[in-house]
């Protein structure tokens, strides 16, 4: 797995392991942490190094079958204002990924694409068939990343599945950092008894989809016979606004704070919800766990 010290891809080493997969990661730690492989680190192979070296890669997927290419930098805000950076390690490692699995003998790579491939478009649910409108450079940078992904396996066969990931949120993502999730962000701010900063008027809407929703959508993705070549929603099937996810945090905390408005941020789409007949029929797809039983479990990390 690449990025497997990030916060998804902690959570997916540690379904990989209770189904009983054998597990090397590759991960430079720019922005993933060893304590996200925290009770694991020991029972993986664990590599230090950057997707965009290819013999690292080559290191990495000796004797292979499954990839789960999950290595990025996450942030729309930071692509925007990095985008030469952010395209070298999206675009130029997703290449050198699907590259190194051709030539390794890899079965099949199971790709971290994003929603926000949709862009601003106001057809809602937003269906895999929908031409893609990125809006910033991360999402044009990810939607590459899928077209790759087809192009290797209609010319090499490379079996290539891509996720396409709804605002996945959960235990272990960093409420630090400047380009903090929402979610965490929101958690962090109410348990401090401080007002959370919402970018917009808190109108818009996201399909917050809790990890484990995640992990199993690429434990499925990694043998459905039937999702090669394909682009496959995962979320929750369901659009909750800003200033409602607010308030369901602040109802699970047991605060009365008023959040902090602050201009939009350039790159955002204003709503998003998931079709997910296609997750269904390819993959089986079932997210087990909603909005409120995922926030919860959310907060209830952050005392852990």
């Amino acid at each position: 797995m690449t990025g497997g010290a990030g916060f998804i891809g902690g959570h997916l080493v540690d379904g990989l392991l209770a189904e009983g997969w054998s597990v090397r990661v590759v991960d430079d730690l720019s922005t993933g942490a060893e304590r996200n492989l925290a009770g694991a680190i020991d029972r993986t192979d664990f590599i230090r190094g950057d997707i965009r070296d290819g013999l690292t890669l080559e290191r990495a997927m000796a004797g292979i079958e499954v990839v789960f290419h999950q290595a990025a930098v996450p942030s729309v805000p930071k692509s925007v204002a990095e985008p030469l950076m952010t395209n070298s390690v999206n675009v130029d490692g997703t290449l050198q990924v699907l590259e190194t699995a051709r030539n390794t003998g890899v079965r099949r790579v199971v790709f971290a694409a994003s929603s926000s491939a949709y862009g601003d478009t106001e057809i809602l649910p937003k269906v895999e068939t929908l031409p893609a409108t990125p809006q910033s450079p991360y999402a044009l940078q990810k939607y590459a990343g899928e077209v790759y992904c087809r192009l290797y396996h209609e010319l090499y066969g490379l079996e290539t599945v891509s996720l396409r990931y709804f605002n996945i949120f959960g235990p272990r993502q960093d409420p630090k950092s400047d380009y903090a999730a929402v979610i965490p962000s929101f958690v962090s701010a109410a348990l401090a008894g401080k007002p959370p900063v919402i970018h917009g008027d808190g109108g818009q809407t996201r399909d917050f989809t809790y990890v484990e929703n995640a992990v199993q959508a690429n434990l499925r993705a990694a043998d459905a016979e039937q999702a090669p070549g394909s682009v496959i929603n995962v979320a929750a099937g369901k659009r909750t606004s800003i200033n409602e996810l607010w308030d369901g945090i602040r109802e699970i905390i047991g605060i009365d704070v008023d959040a902090r408005y602050e201009a939009a941020r350039v790159g955002d789409v204003r709503d998003s919800l998931a079709d997910l007949s296609r997750a269904v029929k390819l993959i089986e797809y079932d997210p087990a766990v909603g909005l409120e039983e995922g926030l919860r479990r959310t907060v209830a990390s952050f005392g852990s």
